[in-house]
């Protein structure tokens, strides 16, 4: 599935971030136009590790190919760093775009962390970033394949250059921009007067993150056209699952919070398995 069309729409695009099959057919089950495959998310379910540059790429791409076979809806993908130098980068771009990512986003961090400080943001120069965007550009197959270009310049540095990166990577061609770590309606307002009319503006309505914004509907205001909301799947079945086996442990019976369960045919209807019997009579 391509993202262009979706980008045309008058509305601002939820996406929300997901990191396996089941977390993206509720996305598309709920209605959500788009997905967002979450490094972070991904960390976090499929290793139980935080986000410090753990997941592989070939796991990235795994993850992107059972996600884009389950659902008919886009996927953007989180490529970080891209996994290396700008050769490295390449074969990320070919890799996620064979396992069906319609956008694959970018940042301007370091690709290695150093040892003292795994959760930290250190940038490369702005040059290094731009020889990444056009990297990406050079080894897709197809422009339908969308390069969305991340600064993680706030809040370490200047929001000035912040500005100074967005706009080295719109002139480079990305066909997305996000600025992270953005804490105030004021310097979302300058980043939106000088980019909107651009390339589609992203913003992150991270639960526990920066942003000033509480809504979606407040970012059409400001001319953003898609608001990720990279962590609310994984967050809030994180606390479900921790409060669930909590009860068990204590009570050792689900009976008294079924009620907040799917139930074994619930899960199988979800999941599509009265669909999938059906179509196994055609073969026999």
């Amino acid at each position: 599935m391509i993202l262009k069309p979706q980008l045309e729409s008058l509305d601002v695009l939820m996406v929300p971030g997901v990191f396996d099959g089941l977390s993206a057919l509720l996305a598309e089950q709920a209605g959500f136009p788009a997905v967002f495959l979450s490094g972070a998310s991904l960390s976090y379910a499929r290793l139980g590790r935080p986000d410090a540059g753990l997941v592989a790429v070939t796991e990235l791409a795994d993850a992107c190919a059972r996600i884009a076979d389950r659902v008919d809806i886009p996927v953007l993908v989180d490529g970080d760093s891209g996994y290396g130098n700008a050769v490295n980068l390449q074969r990320t771009i070919r890799l996620l775009e064979r396992a069906g990512a319609a956008a694959v986003q970018i940042e301007d961090q370091v690709a290695l962390k150093p040892m003292h400080a795994l959760q930290s943001r250190p940038l490369v120069p702005i040059a290094e970033m731009v020889g990444r965007i056009r990297a990406a550009q050079d080894a897709r197959s197809s422009e339908s394949l969308l390069i969305s270009a991340r600064s993680d310049a706030q809040p370490s540095i200047s929001f000035a250059e912040t500005m100074d990166r967005c706009h080295a990577y719109v002139d480079a061609g990305c066909d997305l921009l996000l600025a992270e770590g953005l804490s105030n309606a004021e310097d979302a307002a300058t980043l939106s007067a000088a980019f909107a009319a651009r390339v589609p503006l992203i913003h992150n309505l991270l639960e526990g993150g920066p942003s000033p914004f509480r809504s979606a509907h407040d970012l059409a205001r400001f001319g953003f056209r898609v608001a990720l909301l990279a962590g609310a799947m994984v967050q809030t079945s994180a606390r479900a699952m921790a409060d669930m086996l909590a009860h068990i442990h204590a009570t050792g019976s689900t009976l008294a919070v079924r009620d907040q369960m799917l139930l074994a045919p619930d899960m199988a209807r979800l999941v599509g398995a009265p669909a999938l019997a059906e179509a196994a009579k055609r073969w026999g």
